[in-house]
């Protein structure tokens, strides 16, 4: 009998995270049949509104109201998932930093397999779940084989798996706050520090041209410049661009930058690393440049170009100044 399937939700201001969509995919191959049971936490009517909206999407949603979950606290929904899952449960997360706090807990307190950033899952023989997570920065790719007879935590790299947006489900909405516990933790919310606004919303453009290492110097930022003048893009970098000061924070792209959907994104001299990919959302068209034929990016690329950008850019946008 196939174990039950549980996907812990983030959300904020009553919107479910994006990975909320991605998590179905992923679940169903584990168990193509199964019912997945979706665990929102919070307090409020946000909490009410992503409970509506997951319901659409999940064969059953579990909500625990109270005033500690109101702000993410991997101590306390530890706690919490250990008084509601049902043995041997199966629970996945996003691989982002919330849950790369809390899986690793959970899995021991539930005795459970533990396996982090999984790209793909190919289901399940006996008691023995096969998942691919990707080592050295996305060049070589590992399958770990799990014993899952007492349950396993899962995290999911955001970005990895298709969004199932079938919304069918028409699912039931359960409420187990009563079964939470004792919600007490040594750590508590201080506070929300919002990040400094920049001269540009990247979050907005639908066309993005994007720098990273491969740029190599400062002065050759302007290259990209001229191509997203020329498309009507706007221009945005990876972390060692912003490390490097050569453009502000606010235009990284990234875990610990920026979260973009674009319809487009221009990937120039990025090698594709999860933290930088990770922060793009909704599936979109992405054009790579890279001197690197075996850089990770060229597996998630529409289009690949393997030459160096210093040379293909400026060429590329005079092509597209004469058009």
């Amino acid at each position: 009998m196939a174990q039950q399937l549980f996907a812990y939700i983030g959300h904020k201001n009553g919107i479910a995270d994006d990975p909320a969509l991605e998590l179905i995919t992923a679940a169903k191959k584990i168990y193509a049949d199964a019912a997945i049971t979706a665990i929102i936490t919070g307090s409020g009517a946000d909490l009410a509104a992503v409970g509506n909206e997951l319901a659409s999407s999940y064969a059953e949603v579990w909500k625990v109201e109270n005033e500690a979950c109101a702000y993410p606290n991997g101590e306390v929904i530890r706690s919490l998932l250990v008084n509601i899952l049902p043995p041997d449960a199966i629970i996945l997360f996003a691989h982002d930093t919330f849950g790369m706090d809390l899986a690793p807990g959970l899995s021991i307190k539930l005795d459970s397999a533990f396996v982090s950033d999984a790209v793909d899952i190919k289901g399940v023989d006996g008691t023995t779940l096969t998942v691919i997570r990707q080592e050295y920065s996305g060049m070589a790719s590992t399958h770990v084989h799990a014993d899952i007879s007492n349950g396993a935590v899962i995290t999911c790299r955001p970005g990895s798996f298709q969004p199932d947006e079938s919304k069918s489900a028409n699912g039931q909405i359960v409420d187990k706050s009563a079964a939470a516990g004792d919600l007490s933790a040594k750590r508590r919310f201080l506070e929300v520090v919002e990040a400094e606004a920049g001269d540009v919303d990247i979050t907005k453009s639908d066309v993005l041209v994007s720098v990273g290492r491969g740029v190599e110097d400062q002065e050759n930022i302007e290259i990209a410049e001229e191509l997203a003048d020329a498309i009507g893009a706007v221009v945005s970098c990876s972390r060692p661009i912003v490390d490097a000061k050569w453009l502000e924070k606010a235009r990284q792209v990234g875990t610990s930058g920026k979260t973009v959907k674009p319809k487009v994104y221009i990937a120039l001299g990025i090698s594709g690393s999860f933290q930088h990919m990770g922060g793009l959302k909704g599936s979109p068209f992405i054009v790579a440049v890279n001197k690197n034929p075996k850089a990770p990016i060229f597996q998630l690329a529409d289009v690949g170009v393997v030459q160096d950008l210093l040379e293909f850019v400026p060429a590329l946008t005079e092509k597209i100044k004469e058009g």
